[in-house]
């Protein structure tokens, strides 16, 4: 990052001001990192549902609505809601196991979801204050092991991405490999021989030589979009009054307690990032935001939202930490939510070229994570143990999901979780060996000075 960059990014509280276009066009490429993962709940429930292609795009548009609300709440923070970071907002894939299987029930269906979601929402929102006291427990050794779990975890789906999507007929094609690495390539360069403006927007620029190159080759489906209507607006409970039956409440009450160790540790992953200590009353204020959004998103025909854990690699590669961008971002969702041809045109890029800027941002959280182990006593055989079985313990969700099919189903939201399971192995190893083992450790240390 030149000098010149540096000097025009301010610590993340500040409402950066940056020239508009440039604002919208950073904005632009959160945009574009999340969209994928923000129309794949709605449309992989409003499959199982059973919904019409027209249903299943309104169940998208109401997506994208909340995740815009949601996502300027969080950024802005208003009252006592919003962590005041860059983050980005969107349906959590967390829930996505637990309303499949409602959404196949008698009686349940999506009325049931969306009483669940509301139900689970006020459920967080009593809960946020007591999950917010838990920072202590993320020293640099347990933080820095999620943060690098975080990133390798979402490597599967970069990848996947990069070889022209997991339902691609010619998976790992040489096409699609060409076109992902173009992207990589390009974003590569900018940040080898350009400065500034241009280092910020690197992954827009990729995006976009790989958007026309797909164009040319004719790789861009635009089939559907002229019958998609110029503006639609989103009517709170258009599928029906909410059902609030006690086994899916239950169920989306352990999914949010699941979002909220997930959040905790994108946010403690964020303000290591942006130079911010994320103290308890910050992380409340973002819990709020997790579990108020999911409380609005049942009334506005949408599912559980939290922060998007994609969005953080894109804060460190292109060094833009400042809260205005993702303020921006939550206001072009809204503007898709409410137009869906350019809804569809976003949605029409292909995979390949998501995977090229995907590969270098994902493993961008990575970085950071081993980045932050780099503070705590790495050195120390307990804490290499630590960080061994948590990275393990992340991946086994990502290597053979269906490592634990025959547990029980409520588990799923854990086991389903390369995050949660390595957050949870990481605070519980970390409560074994350093705090409980604490005074110990300590005699064994005053053994060795003498």
């Amino acid at each position: 990052m030149s000098e010149l960059s540096k000097a025009r990014i301010p610590d993340a509280p500040a409402i950066q001001r940056l020239p508009l276009l440039q604002l919208i066009l950073v904005g632009l490429q959160h945009v574009l990192l999340m969209y994928g993962g923000a129309i794949a709940v709605p449309l992989i429930i409003g499959q199982a549902a059973g919904l019409s292609r027209e249903e299943i795009a309104f169940l998208i548009n109401a997506d994208l609505l909340v995740a815009g609300i949601a996502t300027i709440v969080q950024s802005l923070g208003i009252g006592p809601v919003g962590i005041r970071m860059p983050v980005m907002m969107g349906a959590s894939f967390a829930a996505v196991g637990s309303m499949f299987a409602m959404a196949g029930m008698p009686g349940i269906g999506l009325q049931g979801i969306f009483g669940a979601t509301i139900a689970a929402g006020f459920f967080g929102m009593i809960i946020a204050p007591f999950m917010s006291k838990v920072v202590r427990f993320f020293p640099p050794l347990v933080t820095g092991t999620v943060i690098t779990s975080i990133g390798l975890s979402l490597f599967p789906v970069a990848v996947n991405w990069a070889g022209g999507g997991a339902a691609a007929s010619q998976f790992g094609s040489p096409i699609y490999l060409t076109i992902a690495a173009l992207v990589l390539g390009t974003i590569l360069l900018v940040h080898r021989f350009m400065r500034g403006f241009w280092v910020n927007i690197s992954v827009l620029i990729g995006m976009c030589l790989g958007y026309i190159l797909c164009g040319l080759l004719g790789m861009v489906d635009l089939s559907g979009m002229t019958q998609a209507p110029w503006l639609q607006f989103v009517t709170p409970l258009h599928f029906g009054m909410p059902k609030f039956e006690l086994a899916p409440i239950l169920s989306m009450c352990l999914v949010v307690v699941i979002i909220f160790v997930e959040s905790t540790g994108m946010f403690l992953a964020l303000g290591k990032i942006t130079g911010q200590d994320v103290c308890p009353r910050m992380l409340r204020r973002g819990l709020l935001c997790d579990a108020g959004a999911s409380f609005f998103a049942g009334f506005f025909n949408t599912f559980t939202h939290s922060s998007f854990a994609q969005n953080i690699g894109l804060v460190q590669m292109t060094g833009v930490r400042c809260r205005s961008v993702t303020i921006v971002a939550g206001g072009l969702l809204i503007v898709l939510s409410l137009l869906p041809k350019a809804a569809f045109l976003v949605a029409s890029i292909p995979p390949a070229v998501l995977g090229g800027a995907a590969i270098a941002m994902f493993g961008m959280v990575a970085a950071t994570g081993i980045k932050i182990l780099q503070e705590a006593d790495i050195a120390d055989r307990r804490n290499q143990l630590l960080v061994a079985v948590s990275i393990g313990m992340g991946l086994i969700p990502v290597v053979r999901p269906e490592f634990f099919a025959h547990l029980p189903v409520w588990m799923s939201p854990i086991t389903h979780s390369g995050i949660a399971m390595a957050t949870l192995s990481a605070l519980t190893l970390n409560l074994l060996f350093n705090i409980l083992g604490g005074a110990e450790r300590a005699a064994i240390n005053d053994c060795h000075a003498h």
